[in-house]
């Protein structure tokens, strides 16, 4: 949107709703791309620091996070309807045949993807939290399969790699 208005800004003249869109945009695919990195346990965590510790400790403390994070997107999610009932009949200042209901339904519907994602994860994440996995240590495991899955493509070994390295 924001390439498009500066194209426009030398071709013609600029729209006037551009910029108030863009933003919007940027709203949603920050809420919409959140969701995402939630299914896919990739936010920020502090995978270590629990993993060390023992799983009777462990456990309470994931199920505790795990509760603490539904119950927030269960407030937003509330919040954000009641954001759309306050803002019913109102319009964008640019757009006026675009209510802001629409613009603002981001905020109940992320929220209720980032439940979803959260929920459609929980049973993976909560076996590897209790096998001492962490999330890190997944990711690694994972690059070293898919590495050595290339190499095998390649038809390369692991003598033939370390060969190549001391030559």
């Amino acid at each position: 949107m924001v390439l498009y208005a500066v194209v426009t800004r030398y071709a013609w003249r600029t729209p006037s709703w551009y910029d108030e869109v863009a933003a919007i945009m940027l709203v949603w695919l920050t809420y919409y791309a959140g969701a995402l990195a939630a299914l896919k346990r990739g936010h920020i965590g502090v995978d270590g620091v629990l993993a060390a510790l023992p799983v009777h400790i462990r456990m309470p403390i994931v199920y505790l996070s795990e509760a603490l994070f539904i119950g927030f997107f269960l407030v937003l999610g509330w919040a954000g309807l009641v954001v759309l009932e306050v803002m019913q009949g109102m319009a964008l200042i640019t757009l006026r045949w675009v209510p802001l209901t629409f613009t603002q339904s981001v905020i109940p519907i992320g929220a209720g993807l980032f439940i979803i994602a959260q929920l459609l994860s929980m049973p993976d994440y909560l076996a590897k939290v209790r096998s001492g996995v962490t999330q890190e240590e997944e990711e690694i495991r994972l690059a070293i399969a898919e590495a050595e899955r290339d190499n095998a493509k390649a038809g390369l070994t692991a003598e033939e790699l370390t060969k190549r390295e001391h030559s």
